[in-house]
């Protein structure tokens, strides 16, 4: 089958389209005929840092059609519709435990089915299981316009939250996403601490979904209120930022981290549990949303990167398998 690879290189590696071994649903899996495959700014990261050793497959999130189902895998029947999120997406076959897969709602396409899980499962494990967020509280969402972030965004309008908060480089981004349920936006710079406090009445935000870290973190936890809960979910900033332990204290806030790469396969089947439970219906019911800005045909797999790499969309890239 066919399947996007990364192929090592002293400088970073290349991506491109391969020929490998087709994988077969173990006990308990189900094996899909992917449809279509999401990308994430993660695999550019990789890419850079992959200088040696063997070919390494791509992707964390697809939608196709259930091809074949192992031994005691009972969830779906072969020719059901559904998403996923595990490794090796980008293919045109991928096995995966069964309870890592969701059902498409009807009035999905391919290409947005494949837009949905990830992102949605990562803005809802950091909003509701992290932060707890509550029903009128305020809340800030960094890098609103990632894809993260605008799940963040829909989430937080679903939930209640009240102001709900968001920042971009770019204000054309923040105009955009006021159909995502954004209401205070905020450019990014020396004003963001002012604008934000304005916003909440001076009491600071009750939650935080960070997607930028790096020296942005002292800023934002300058913009904190009494018993705030942050969640750094990305480092687009970098990994290293300065915090004020005495801030920290004195406002009682809670400094969460997140991330899927240390996280057990049961751990990840019980984020992508939660998620489903609290946002499979009103994802059928259209108050939720993939947002998709462009797809591309698998053997256009290193334009889609180098549109990735631009940062100039909003909403996600998603290669077409067949």
């Amino acid at each position: 089958m066919k399947a996007v690879m990364f192929v090592p290189a002293p400088d970073g590696a290349g991506v491109e389209v391969r020929e490998v071994d087709m994988p077969r649903a173990e006990p308990g899996e189900v094996l899909v005929r992917v449809k279509a495959a999401g990308l994430n700014r993660a695999e550019l990261a990789i890419r850079r840092g992959l200088r040696s050793g063997a070919a390494q497959p791509s992707g964390i999130e697809f939608a196709g059609e259930v091809a074949a189902l192992g031994a005691g895998a009972t969830r779906f029947r072969i020719g059901d519709r559904v998403m996923g999120h595990w490794r090796a997406g980008q293919a045109e076959f991928v096995a995966a435990d069964e309870d890592l897969l969701v059902p498409v709602p009807p009035r999905l396409s391919w290409v947005e089915a494949a837009a949905w899980l990830n992102v949605f499962v990562t803005a809802h494990d950091a909003i509701v299981t992290n932060a707890q967020l509550k029903p009128g509280e305020s809340i800030m969402v960094t890098a609103a316009s990632s894809n993260v972030g605008i799940a963040a965004l829909q989430i937080a309008r679903l939930l209640g939250a009240n102001p709900v908060i968001g920042s971009s480089r770019s204000p054309a981004k923040l105009e955009k996403l006021v159909s995502y349920g954004l209401q205070v936006g905020v450019e990014a710079g020396a004003r963001g601490a002012a604008i934000i406090l304005e916003a909440t009445g001076r009491k600071g935000v009750d939650v935080m979904i960070d997607n930028v870290g790096g020296v942005v973190l002292k800023q934002n936890l300058e913009c904190m209120g009494v018993s705030g809960r942050m969640v750094s979910v990305g480092r687009l900033a970098g990994d290293v930022g300065e915090l004020n332990l005495d801030l920290l204290a004195l406002n009682r806030i809670k400094l969460i981290g997140v991330t899927f790469r240390t996280r057990t396969k049961r751990e990840r089947i019980e984020c992508v549990k939660r998620c489903a439970n609290d946002l499979w219906v009103p994802l059928q019911e259209g108050l939720l949303s993939p947002v998709v800005h462009r797809s591309f045909p698998m053997h256009d797999i290193k334009a889609a990167h180098d549109c990735m790499e631009k940062d100039e969309h909003i909403g996600k890239l998603v290669i077409e398998i067949s």
